[in-house]
This record gives structure tokens, C-alpha cells and sequence, in this order.
């Protein structure tokens, strides 16, 4: 019988910490998600590598290093309503349900929201609501939120979804160019979102959040 939990702390002790991950709800909360339950059941062997899972259709689940440092990036309080933007199966939104006060999980695809919806209920993550919807239009009418987190990369985000972030709120992004990727952190000030590096990462990107193109005849 695989132990998980043995696979939780070492994930934590050779993925996290070391990543100067070190705020104690984070490290808590990724120690006690059962990560191996929100992947694909035949990837199960592989949820505690140091690397995305694939679930799919060009989506991922993000790698420990990767959610564990947005995470710190972010800088979710207990009073925080996250929205959490390509949830997948639910472990992202899962995890900061343990930071946060509550948890809006945004997934386009039909399958990834059914099941993550069954893994979050199984795991009575009753402050995590999971809605259906195209992922670059946001989730308004639970709006705005304190933090926006993107669980997978883009070329751009469109203003819909800046608009529902709270003056003072933070989102986080891995914005790829090319085959580099780098999570930024934009700071909602004055009605603008000011963006920052913080570290090298790689996703694909999530649907909706390709460069805009405007066409000229």
C-alpha cells in the first residue's frame, strides 16, 4: 500500500521548502491535501513528482514548486475570497480553501468540474464553490476578490477578468513567451494592475488567454 502522507512531506521537504517557501498555513495546508486524489486515477503514482500532471485536453495540474510559491506570492489571509481560475480536478482550490475564507473554483471543462466538484465535497472542502463557465470571462457575480490565481499560463489576461479583483488585490499568472515562462504578480492600484516577476515557470497556456490579435485589411 503506497504511503501518501510519507509522499506529502517529502514533496514538501524537497519541493517546497526549498523553494524558500516557508509560511507555516501553506506548508500545513500542502501537507494535508491528499494531492494523489485530485489527479487522474492512472496518474496517481506520479502525483508527488516535481512536475506538472496532465489531465488532459492541454491541461495540467501545476507542479508543487510552481502553486506552492504563487502561493506565498499571493499572500492569502484568512479573510480572503479567491478566485481560483482553471481549478482542473480541484487541488489548487482545495489547498488555499485551507488559507482562505472561501474559494470560487473556475473550470471550463465540463468533466474537470464535475469531478473536481466530487473530489472538494468527498474531502469537505465546504468552503469551495465550483462554477462552470469560460475561464477568461472570470466569475462576476461571486465577485470582486481579493486574490485571483491562475492555475496555468497566459500570453495575456484580459481586462474582464482584471475588472473583478478588489483595489488593494493581487493576482498571480505565469505568462509564457515562447518555451519561457515567468509568474508575475499584478497589484490592483487605482484601478490599474501593476505587474512583477518573481520567479521561472512553465505551463500551458490555459484557454481564452491567448494574445489578442487585431486584424488589419
Amino acid at each position: 500500500m503506497t504511503d501518501y502522507a510519507q509522499r506529502r512531506r517529502m514533496m514538501v521537504d524537497t519541493q517546497v521548502r526549498p523553494s524558500d517557501v516557508t509560511k507555516f498555513p501553506i506548508i500545513d495546508a500542502m501537507l494535508t491535501v491528499p494531492r494523489e486524489q485530485f489527479v487522474p486515477a492512472a496518474k496517481r503514482e506520479a502525483a508527488y513528482m516535481g512536475e506538472n500532471v496532465d489531465l488532459g485536453n492541454g491541461r495540467v495540474m501545476l507542479d508543487p514548486r510552481t502553486l506552492s510559491k504563487m502561493l506565498d506570492a499571493i499572500d492569502l489571509q484568512p479573510d480572503a475570497m479567491v478566485l481560483d481560475v482553471g481549478a482542473g480536478l480541484g487541488y489548487g482550490a482545495a489547498v488555499m480553501a485551507r488559507l482562505a475564507e472561501a474559494v470560487i473554483a473556475l473550470e471550463e471543462d465540463p468533466g474537470l468540474a464535475a469531478e473536481a466538484e466530487a473530489v472538494l465535497a468527498d474531502g469537505a472542502a465546504d468552503n469551495v464553490a465550483v462554477v462552470t463557465a469560460p475561464l477568461a470571462e472570470g466569475a462576476v457575480k461571486h465577485g470582486p476578490y481579493d486574490a485571483i490565481l491562475l492555475e496555468g499560463a497566459v500570453e495575456s489576461v484580459p481586462p474582464e477578468l482584471t475588472d473583478q479583483l478588489k483595489e488593494g488585490g493581487r493576482i498571480a499568472a505565469i505568462f509564457m513567451e515562447g518555451a519561457l515562462g515567468v509568474c508575475r504578480i499584478g497589484h490592483k492600484i487605482d484601478g490599474a494592475v501593476s505587474w512583477r516577476d518573481v520567479f521561472h515557470a512553465a505551463a500551458p497556456v490555459l484557454p481564452g488567454f491567448k494574445k489578442r490579435t487585431d486584424f488589419v485589411l
